[in-house]
């Protein structure tokens, strides 16, 4: 379905201070991830849809949009966290190309930082459009685990694992900023550290107790603990899980390697 929007550019703040405002090119992910923190905001919650299986394309006026990144442009520079809410590249994107529409509005007025945070390897398409923000871009490509079944079991509409590491190598090869976003970490093998110590340029972990934007509350209220303990992995939901697993990163030479929201930021 399509929607009017009156407005593209949110000021952002919690979890996304840093950055001056949120972008998000579609209402709704049909990717639907069991621990997405959207689900507990008032746009999964208040929907007769169950979360995952709608998305509203947001109808673009690009001269209204040209005047809104105008005016906010004018108060300073400028620093977007696109895709907050939802995934920027939706299946929705191969028809509306509502993401690479904006990207390439934006370019006409560049803004200091765009953080661009995807799971799906449709991003591939636009990379020559990503070389086009030189420094001032970061792809960040969302890999929380390398176990496709624990993929499954989390994320089942969302992309595979292997699509996502091939994203990154695309990316990476094409000279565009990018990072690999643990981001939450889920369960995994024991060479997941070493293999994106090998396959990613920055790393960035992350975990349902500082990651969700309320301190773990939404997580805990979408069942993450008790899915944890369906796969006998409970003591595994627990902040000192993601700290060793970032300690483990570090510990390989030359890896730049972030932790949760300052990972994230410009």
């Amino acid at each position: 379905m399509k929607r009017k929007t009156t407005r593209w550019l949110n000021p952002a703040g919690g979890y996304l201070e840093g950055f001056t405002h949120t972008l998000n090119p579609y209402t709704g992910c049909s990717f639907g991830c069991s621990y997405c923190y959207v689900r507990r905001m008032p746009v999964g919650m208040f929907r007769a849809e169950p979360w995952g299986s709608w998305v509203d394309v947001k109808r673009l006026d690009e001269r209204a949009f040209r005047r809104e990144w105008a005016r906010e442009s004018d108060k300073g520079p400028l620093s977007l966290f696109f895709g907050s809410a939802t995934d920027p590249y939706q299946p929705s994107e191969v028809e509306h190309s509502t993401t690479r529409r904006l990207m390439e509005l934006m370019l006409e007025r560049p803004p200091a930082f765009l953080l661009l945070q995807t799971r799906s390897a449709l991003i591939v398409r636009d990379k020559e459009l990503l070389k086009a923000f030189g420094d001032a871009i970061r792809a960040s490509i969302t890999l929380e685990t390398d176990d496709e079944a624990v993929r499954r079991h989390f994320t089942p509409a969302a992309p595979p694992l292997a699509a996502r590491w091939r994203a990154l190598r695309e990316l990476q090869e094409a000279g565009v900023p990018v990072q690999a976003a643990v981001s939450p970490l889920l369960p995994h093998t024991p060479d997941f550290a070493a293999r994106l110590a090998r396959e990613a340029s920055r790393v960035v972990v992350d975990d349902f107790h500082r990651g969700d934007g309320s301190g773990g509350r939404r997580s805990a209220q979408l069942g993450m603990r008790e899915q944890y303990r369906s796969l006998g992995l409970e003591a595994d939901y627990a902040p000192a899980a993601a700290d060793r697993f970032y300690e483990t990163l570090q510990s390989f030479p030359g890896v730049n390697v972030h932790f949760s929201r300052g990972g994230f930021l410009p």
